[in-house]
């Protein structure tokens, strides 16, 4: 790992055991999206070069398996394997992690910064709720070839999907704890029966290997100048699920995640799809479903059965992934407070956000409904998967030039390659919005709308709450006139400690009695995974009875203040949860005109802020120590 990337952390050394059995943990968790991709991309890819009386030119079926092949090399080993784990935020990737790691860093252009991660973010929600419909819809599919059920089961394909997928989304709230050792040795099973599959295909027709020459891909775009944006954005789903190899780092560590895929995932794809284009060089007619026709007719039947749980392993994967993002959004201020619920005593970052998982079935049963087919769907699917891919590369970018001070015309020539390569992706995805592609866009900036609302709607917010009185008046007023004390400690949860809350003077006002210790506590998100113990607390004295407490927690961590309060004793902080109470605003939002956003945004602010968790909820301050004020703000 760069030791010249100053916010980077370090990988831990494993041991051989360890690393293995991360690795074999990987492959279901980290490759579960990317290694269920032989479903359906090879069969799209492939069907846009076919002639009207159902033949295949050979070249073009070559040409298709290189352009796959070497968009695995380039976008998947080069890029994310080689170049991207390379930057880690204290051991976590993902767009949001990349985002926090370049502000932390500094510089101009951060609201800039927060805009490109935003949309990374809700590009990948998009991804998130067209995954598990198109995997899931393309395995059940695979009844369709069995002769034995003669078309019988054709009209119960979407039903079997969506029983499937409503019994995976209610199971989210069990956590896969149980289950979840299960994923890895399983897809570990699913690449190597995709290899063997591809194995004895290509032992009857090995002209395909002809396909790991770049050029035979190349030689489509002279060939078919009108057809290869078409042919090129359904070959772009042959790495849909590429941008979990870095979202899923700080789960497994980089050298787990790199042994995986070079190791068993690319051979293996690399191997099937191959299988795939050699048994339609041999019969055109297979381009009606090569992945299932490659397996002879005994096996057909297990082969569904296995292809159902990958898509439920990379489903699910996928799932968890969308937790975590929102984990990380909530928890940097950009989404509204939620229920995160642990799913795992044993591992940290396994949790449950029953508001995402409604969400999330709700719209998957909307896709398969409205779409019906995997074929419809691949319409829709890609676009979202190679927008974020570019916001990744655009953030490196920046990365490279602020965290490893290269000059940014070296940090545009090192990524220029990747961005080039996503960009022609982007443009022929492009031409599938109006055959489905919207849908992906509309997730994405309807969840891009609701962070930037709520961002703009906390600042201003936070303008007309401020008070007019510091600290340090309100502290000498109430030196001149002291009121009267009560036993205990007062908490007052507050963004800025030297001015005085509105919860504090609300207090004073109808209740004129102050508690013999005030502490004003802010707690901090910061800008790593993770906040060290030892950097958990900082106090300080405002005056007699008062001390100004700050709280920080890393953004993969849930805030717990009364474990926060309880390592403050240490700098001096007297603290007995069953003799202190916590002082929250319980604010009601009226809308002034006029006043920077739009009357809906403001509408929406006000919905999001009503349904946001409690903030004693969500700062796991027990119950029974909360006292709610409640204030009506002008915003």
């Amino acid at each position: 790992m760069s030791a010249s990337l100053a916010e980077t952390g370090r990988e831990p050394s494993k041991s051989l055991k360890s690393l293995a059995i991360l690795a074999i943990a990987s492959a279901g968790v980290v490759y579960g999206d990317i290694g269920t991709s032989p479903l359906y991309a090879f069969k799209q890819s492939i069907g846009h070069l076919r002639h009207a009386d159902g033949s295949i030119a050979a070249a073009d079926i070559v040409g298709v398996v290189s352009l796959m092949f070497w968009t695995l090399m380039v976008i998947c080993t080069v890029k994310y394997v080689l170049v991207l784990l390379r930057f880690d935020n204290k051991g976590e990737g993902g767009t949001l992690s990349l985002t926090a790691l370049v502000q932390k860093a500094g510089g101009s252009g951060l609201k800039a910064i927060t805009a490109i991660g935003m949309l990374g973010a809700g590009l990948f929600f998009g991804d998130a709720i067209l995954t598990p419909a198109i995997s899931v819809l393309s395995a059940v599919e695979g009844l369709k070839v069995i002769d034995s059920l003669n078309g019988r089961i054709d009209a119960f394909v979407v039903p079997i999907a969506l029983v499937i997928l409503v019994a995976l989304f209610m199971f989210q709230r069990r956590g896969t704890g149980g289950v979840g050792r299960w994923f890895g040795p399983i897809c570990i099973v699913w690449f190597a029966v995709i290899a063997c599959l591809g194995l004895a295909s290509i032992a009857h027709a090995p002209r395909i290997l002809q396909a790991l020459d770049p050029l035979e891909g190349l030689a489509i775009f002279e060939r078919h100048p009108r057809l290869s944006p078409a042919v090129l954005g359904s070959v772009f789903l042959t790495v849909t699920g590429a941008e979990a190899l870095y979202a899923d780092m700080g789960h497994f560590g980089r050298k787990p995640i790199q042994i995986t895929w070079l190791a068993l995932v690319f051979p293996c794809l690399t191997l099937n799809y191959l299988g795939q284009g050699a048994l339609v060089l041999s019969d055109n007619a297979a381009a009606a479903s090569p992945f299932f026709l490659m397996a002879p007719d005994w096996f057909q039947l297990p082969l569904v059965f296995l292809a159902t749980a990958a898509t439920v392993i990379a489903s699910q994967a996928v799932i968890s992934g969308a937790f975590s993002l929102t984990q990380q959004a909530v928890q940097l201020g950009l989404l509204p407070r939620m229920t995160l619920t642990p799913t795992s005593e044993e591992h940290e970052g396994q949790i449950y956000v029953p508001q995402i998982n409604w969400i999330l079935m709700t719209g998957v049963a909307a896709l398969v409904l409205g779409f019906g087919s995997s074929d419809a769907l691949a319409d829709a699917y890609g676009i979202s998967v190679v927008g974020a891919m570019i916001t990744s590369s655009i953030l490196a970018v920046v990365a490279v030039r602020r965290i490893k001070h290269r000059p940014l015309w070296q940090a545009v020539i090192a990524f220029s390659p990747f961005l080039l390569v996503e960009g022609a992706f982007l443009a022929a995805n492009l031409l599938k919005v109006m055959h489905g592609g919207y849908v992906p866009l509309a997730i994405a900036f309807g969840l891009i709308l609701v962070m930037w609302t709520w961002t703009r709607g906390l600042e201003r917010l936070a303008r007309a709450e401020q008070s007019d009185l510091s600290m340090a008046d309100v502290i000498a007023m109430l030196a001149s006139r002291p009121p009267m004390r009560a036993r205990g400690t007062a908490v007052f949860l507050t963004q800025d400690p030297e001015i005085a809350p509105a919860s504090l003077l609300h207090n004073l006002k109808h209740n004129q009695v102050l508690h013999e210790q005030v502490v004003l506590l802010t707690v901090k998100i910061q800008r790593r995974p993770r906040t060290p113990e030892a950097e958990r607390v900082e106090a300080r004295e405002l005056g007699p009875g008062f001390k100004a407490v700050t709280l920080n927690f890393g953004y993969m961590e849930r805030p717990n203040v009364a474990q926060g309060l309880a390592l403050a004793r240490a700098k001096g902080v007297k603290f007995d949860i069953m003799r202190t109470s916590f002082f929250v605003s319980r604010r009601t939002l009226l809308a002034r005109p006029h006043a920077g956003l739009p009357h809906l945004q403001d509408l929406l602010f006000i919905f999001l802020m009503r349904n946001a968790q409690r903030a004693a909820d969500f700062f796991q301050i027990p119950p029974s120590r909360v006292v709610e004020l409640g204030a009506q703000v002008a915003f």
